[in-house]
């Protein structure tokens, strides 16, 4: 068995979707004509504007939010430091490139989730990519498929790998045991997600601009109180990227290490995002409205969170060619330089909420997966949230390499899924976008379904026949 997982992770991360990703991202930037650069201020306007009241969905800001909360994990701290230490700081170039292209993919997804979304048995919204590949491409059986791969990585074995980086760094701060920090994680979570979607959302929006704006903080003073190295700091991320400057792995390992992390960390294309769009009530009243919100929301990740990981390891002199220091202690280290001691501490908090907000993120993808599938009754949404809190409380005692291999490939095998699914829908998202900007141009858009006989009889027209729904 371990071998037909190392196998799938091989074709999966090696090839189809680091490839597959980055095609799927340069299409759709071609086919909307860089909607995400071009339309950047309507990415803010579209999380900014008075939220629509519907007690079925979340605001655009509650959805942008906990989206942010399980793309930023402890990948933003760890992941860029592995990625630096292995390609160099040319790895950081190439993360951006992967996160302007990517930010076009987040849109696609998140533009169909919204518009093949759904109302549950409690009037509550559900969508995300098993309905738009169900009711879309008329394959439920891929539906299937992609919800159970879902529920079994992100529901369940991604938040133990973040519960178990919660226990390390805990740990080694502060000496805490990791069972107690697992019990003490697995209570605070069960307290949020046992609230249901719309308590993950209001959590998500008090916790992540919080943690999001103390991270960039503490990371624009770094930037300000080495105002005079910053123009040599982007040169020489820029020579690395091509490599003009000689760094580790070179240019090749600059651009793998770089197309990794980005693909990795912001999820644009992976079919995860879109289950919490496609629950958002969206301002304005339109589809293409909430692939905005999550098209910044990869902006956000990697741009400015990423980007902030690396100005602080970069500016800190601790990255030495050939040195062994890579991972989160990399990066604790580069803030100690900084800040002193205390910069050990923070990276162990920051480390908390990161992986924190991760797991109630995670999980709120699993239950959008378990409607879908019909199992999202008393009794099926009791036993998913004590398995994932069970998972919880297992990854911070222990961590097996196997069961987390199996996890990267059911979350490949979703991937995979996704990517074809809107490549097969591009047509309509480009119609959507079309649409969205006509109006915009006349005053403020507004879906009408008759405009898009095509799908009369695979979107909920009632959501979309009133205002606000």
């Amino acid at each position: 068995m371990t071998d037909v997982i190392n196998f799938l992770n091989t074709v999966f991360w090696g090839y189809v979707l680091i490839y597959g990703l980055l095609a799927v991202g340069l299409y759709f930037t071609l086919r909307l004509g860089f909607v995400q650069i071009l339309h950047f201020p309507e990415l803010l306007r579209s999380v900014l504007r008075a939220p629509e009241t519907d007690r079925g969905g979340i605001t655009p800001f509650q959805a942008l939010c906990t989206s942010l909360a399980s793309r930023v994990g402890t990948g933003n701290l760890a992941g860029v430091a592995v990625a630096i230490s292995l390609g160099g700081p040319g790895a950081i170039f190439w993360m951006w490139m992967v996160a302007l292209v990517g930010m076009a993919t987040a849109y696609a997804e998140s533009t169909l989730a919204q518009l093949y979304k759904v109302r549950d048995a409690h009037g509550q919204f559900r969508g995300g990519p098993a309905f738009y590949i169900a009711r879309g491409l008329k394959a439920p059986w891929a539906a299937v498929i992609f919800s159970i791969c879902l529920i079994l990585a992100f529901g369940l074995v991604f938040n133990a790998v973040q519960a178990n980086s919660i226990a390390d760094a805990m740990q080694g701060a502060f000496g805490f045991p990791k069972l107690a920090v697992g019990v003490a994680t697995a209570v605070l979570a069960g307290i949020v997600i046992f609230g249901g979607i719309q308590q993950i959302a209001r959590v998500a929006e008090w916790i992540v601009p919080f943690m999001a704006a103390a991270y960039l903080g503490v990371a624009l003073w770094v930037l300000v109180s080495h105002l005079g190295e910053v123009p040599a700091m982007l040169a020489l991320i820029v020579k690395s990227a091509f490599g003009l400057e000689q760094a580790a792995g070179g240019v090749a390992g600059a651009m793998l290490n770089g197309v990794k992390r980005g693909l990795f960390s912001n999820e644009a294309g992976m079919g995860s995002a879109p289950n919490i769009a496609a629950v958002a009530t969206p301002n304005p009243h339109h589809p293409s409205s909430q692939g905005f919100v999550q098209a910044l929301g990869v902006f956000i990740d990697t741009l400015l969170i990423c980007s902030a990981t690396a100005i602080m390891i970069l500016l800190s002199g601790v990255l030495t060619p050939g040195g062994t220091l890579t991972g989160t202690p990399l990066t604790q280290a580069a803030l100690t330089a900084h800040i002193g001691e205390a910069g050990r501490y923070f990276i162990a908090v920051a480390i908390f909420f990161f992986a924190f907000t991760s797991i109630i993120g995670n999980y709120s993808y699993a239950e959008n997966a378990l409607s879908y599938l019909k199992l999202d009754g008393r009794t099926g949404v009791t036993v998913l949230r004590l398995a994932a809190l069970a998972f919880v409380l297992w990854g911070a005692y222990e961590s097996v390499a196997t069961v987390f291999d199996a996890a990267d490939a059911a979350m490949g095998l979703m991937a995979s899924i996704n990517l074809v699914a809107i490549c097969l829908l591009s047509g309509l998202v480009a119609k959507l976008t079309r649409d969205y900007f006509a109006q915009r141009r006349r005053g403020v858009p507004h879906f009408d379904a008759a405009d898009f006989p095509e799908v009369a009889d695979q979107i909920d027209r009632e959501i979309w026949a009133k205002k606000g729904a």
